[in-house]
């Protein structure tokens, strides 16, 4: 499995049947691709689609948030901005999964400033935080060998203090009041490799390894 798969299936299992589950761009995206037949999860796209399905290569008339192919599910609807936000800044939604710059071990998130290149904006990532009930962040462990993990957030917050779960390619962490603790670890990895990856202080007890991982 490639880094995206393994972090987008490991979140799937955090979804409970019934969620209504708001998806950002990037890995978030394949998050819906890994929801076991079982479950029954209604995924909504902050553009406007509730019902939202897998997410589709090359151009499509539907599109998520992140402006890529996307598919609707029957039963699904279009809906405007206005409902949209309703449903996130009202606090219908269960879970959020959002990708990161930076993360820290006291839950703080920034996303949405990239230093020296252009951004179209924070879009709806600000009132997604604080308006869902349970946010998963998905973002890869480091950039290009850099933490991505770390003590405080160096660059301006997404919010603070709203994270619940961290899932890399590497390793779950979750939030605490006292700090980040390590839960699980991926197999390919070692316990002194993760420690050296992430800036932020891991709060190390039982550590299991990664479910749903395949090797």
């Amino acid at each position: 499995m490639t880094d995206k798969e393994i972090i987008a299936s490991r979140i799937a299992l955090e979804l409970n049947d019934g969620d209504l589950v708001n998806l950002g761009i990037g890995i978030p995206t394949l998050v819906a691709n890994y929801v076991p037949k079982e479950k029954t999860v209604t995924f909504q796209a902050e553009n406007g689609i509730i019902g939202l399905g897998g997410y589709v290569e090359g151009e499509n008339e539907i599109v998520n948030a992140g402006g890529m192919g996307a598919s609707i599910l029957e039963g699904g609807a279009f809906i405007d901005t206005i409902t949209s936000f309703t449903f996130i800044r009202g606090g219908h939604i269960a879970v959020t999964v959002l990708g990161a710059l930076e993360v820290d071990q006291e839950g703080s998130l920034a996303s949405w400033i990239i230093p020296g290149k252009k951004v179209p904006g924070m879009g709806g990532a600000m009132d997604l935080v604080t308006g869902a009930k349970k946010v998963i962040i998905a973002t890869r462990h480091t950039n290009r060998g850099v933490p991505k993990i770390l003590k405080k957030c160096r660059l301006p917050l997404t919010a603070a203090h709203q994270v619940n779960l961290i899932v890399t390619e590497m390793a779950v962490m979750k939030v605490e009041e006292d700090g980040l603790h390590l839960l699980e670890i991926h197999p390919s990895y070692t316990l002194d490799e993760i420690v050296k990856a992430t800036e932020a202080e891991l709060i190390i007890n039982d550590v299991l390894p990664m479910k749903g991982v395949n090797l």
